[in-house]
């Protein structure tokens, strides 16, 4: 294969809702298409937001009726995977030739999942990652994903998963995808931290695969006149850091701080192969005679039907 482009778009969710999120979006078009990018990750719930700081009114053992007015407000902020916003980003990777891998809110009925999506230049939405174990009170508003949607696509940028935010630490979540074949680890997130960053390079250095993280740029309370207790209003929200990192553990591009913004990286996907010559997790480095991992495929429903006409 030679020689590709890919990018990271960070970006972050505009308080104003989704509609105007998806128009800041587009505005990156002739960013995208100008860079010739093959691939562009973009962060963990750009679409229906991360609501950093809410606690959705609840408290242990009750929970107040304002937090369930500010959950029916994110619940209508979310997306549906046939409705719109996917038809226009849809035709956004066909305009500019990317693959798009993005985090949104899925609504599926009343619960909400956080959402890795993958959608191809002519084809559209070919497969959706719906986050395994939300972080700490994300599990308030967040559904837990099931082993169903741990895809890998092979794409025209490549063999593309994708683990959201946390999900990353998740060493046997690792295990899995690298089986799969992994090539490029798409990495939406809304964590800033130097310690992420240290775990992007560890990924790509373990799995030996190209890692792409994209993460949320947020102003700080006092920019947005909001007041949030135990936090500097005058830093920001989520301050970005979208990097991209090679096989070997080696930044390729970024990490950009505090803007929006297109960071990219010509990557030559031969490198995957070269980088495994001393370490393959799932291959020569192994040892199955001593460790095994099961992997629950399974959709698992709240209700299951049988029988009928």
């Amino acid at each position: 294969m030679p020689h590709i482009t890919v990018a990271a778009l960070q970006i972050g969710s505009d308080y104003a809702g989704k509609a105007t999120t998806l128009a800041n979006i587009l505005r990156h078009e002739e960013a995208i298409a100008a860079s010739g990018a093959q691939l562009v990750v973009m962060p963990e719930a750009v679409l229906g937001g991360y609501p950093k700081g809410e606690h959705f009114g609840t408290r242990l053992g009750y929970r107040l009726p304002e937090g369930r007015e500010a959950f029916a407000r994110y619940h209508a902020n979310a997306v549906d995977l046939d409705g719109p916003e996917i038809a226009e980003l849809a035709d956004l990777s066909t305009r500019t030739g990317a693959t798009l891998v993005l985090g949104v809110i899925e609504r599926a009925g009343a619960s909400l999942f956080c959402t890795a999506l993958f959608i191809e230049p002519e084809r559209g939405l070919v497969a959706k990652h719906r986050k395994l174990m939300p972080t700490g009170t994300e599990r308030l508003i967040w559904s837990q994903g099931d082993g169903s949607t741990m895809p890998v696509v092979d794409s025209r940028a490549g063999k593309l998963g994708a683990a959201i935010c946390w999900e990353n630490h998740m060493p046997l979540f690792r295990t899995a995808m690298y089986a799969k074949g992994v090539e490029i680890w798409c990495a939406p997130t809304v964590d800033e931290r130097d310690i992420w960053r240290s775990s992007m390079r560890h990924i790509a250095h373990e799995g030996r695969c190209f890692v792409i993280s994209a993460c949320q740029v947020q102003p700080s309370p006092a920019e947005l006149g909001m007041t949030m207790e135990h936090w500097d209003a005058d830093r920001p929200l989520i301050g970005g850091g979208s990097m991209i990192v090679g096989p070997l553990g080696d930044v390729l591009a970024g990490p950009l701080e505090r803007e929006t913004g297109l960071i990219t990286a010509s990557i030559d996907m031969e490198d995957v192969i070269r980088a495994r010559y001393d370490l393959d997790v799932v291959g020569h480095y192994s040892r199955p005679d001593v460790f095994s991992l099961h992997v629950d495929e399974r959709p698992r429903s709240g209700a299951v039907f049988t029988g009928g006409e």
